[in-house]
């Protein structure tokens, strides 16, 4: 069987991958932006998050802060007095 190509048809397979062409790259793009704007968002976030913990840590710079002591921690460690030979 002989099968004859005809210029329409020719034309219409070119029309069909050029097609094809654009929308995948059309595709792409948006996928790229995407990306590009989930990006921006986690940097975005990391950004406000060490602005917020500099605040923070210059509120409190210079404060003291006084801890309770647990009866459960008395005997994991014990001051000892010590007296220093010559």
């Amino acid at each position: 069987m002989v099968v004859g190509a005809s210029v329409t048809g020719l034309f219409k397979m070119l029309l069909i991958i050029v097609g094809v062409l654009v929308l995948l790259r059309f595709v792409g793009q948006l996928m790229n932006a995407k990306r590009n704007i989930e990006e921006e968002r986690e940097s975005n976030a990391r950004q406000r998050k060490f602005k917020e913990e500099k605040e923070r840590k210059s509120r409190n710079l210079g404060k003291t802060k006084v801890l309770k002591k647990n009866n459960r921690d008395q005997n994991q460690a014990e001051d000892v007095d010590f007296e220093e030979i010559e």
